[in-house]
């Protein structure tokens, strides 16, 4: 099953009445990585007011948040409900505030972390993993155009390739894909080239 996620650590931050919002967003997968990179930006930003966060795992399918003393309510689950509503999985966003000494009140405190979380995830850019098969097989070289005209039809990226004796091809190709991609290749060939399955993984692939 597809999931979406964010590509790299990123930042931004904006002012609101004073108040600076520094929201940060980075990749994780394990919620020991999540609270270890939390506790860094925490040391980091030691003089903040606040450093809220909210974080979802694929593993475990945690959901995890802190409104690290703002009112409950206003801060962490704001952090979260941006992250859920974009569909995103395996990250951990941080938003720090330095307090401008003016009240922003419940609903401001809502807007300002849920647009400092929607920056910070913006930055980061997002992706789409897809579970992925990653074949390898070999080929003469007579049949070598053949395939090559055939691996953008199922959108099959090509991770290594050489050239001997026969041609040697590792390829990256959606799961879904697999099986029809196998079968053209056994039409196509007569049944000579027969790729074989390395590893599979979730992978980007547009």
């Amino acid at each position: 099953m597809d999931y979406r996620t964010i590509r790299q650590e990123a930042s931004d931050e904006f002012t609101e009445r004073r108040s600076r919002f520094i929201g940060t967003a980075r990749p994780v997968q394990h919620e020991a990585e999540a609270t270890e990179w939390i506790a860094g930006l925490r040391q980091k930003y030691w003089d903040a007011s606040h450093n809220v966060y909210a974080y979802i795992l694929r593993e475990g399918n945690l959901r995890r948040y802190s409104d690290d003393g703002e009112p409950q309510g206003t801060a962490g689950l704001p952090v979260l409900d941006v992250l859920q509503k974009e569909g995103l999985c395996d990250l951990c966003v941080v938003v720090t505030r330095y307090f401008g000494g003016i009240l922003l009140g419940g609903g401001g405190l809502v807007r300002a972390y849920s647009h400092s979380a929607k920056l910070a995830v913006d930055a980061a850019g997002i992706k789409t993993m897809r579970p992925c098969a990653v074949l390898e097989l070999d080929c003469d070289y007579s049949l070598y155009g053949k395939i090559s005209y055939l691996l953008p039809q199922f959108g099959v990226k090509t991770l290594g390739s050489d050239f001997g004796a026969v041609v040697h091809l590792r390829l990256l190709i959606a799961a879904g894909r697999k099986e029809g991609f196998v079968k053209q290749l056994q039409e196509l060939s007569s049944d000579t080239v027969r790729p074989y399955l390395c590893e599979e993984y979730f992978a980007e692939l547009d």
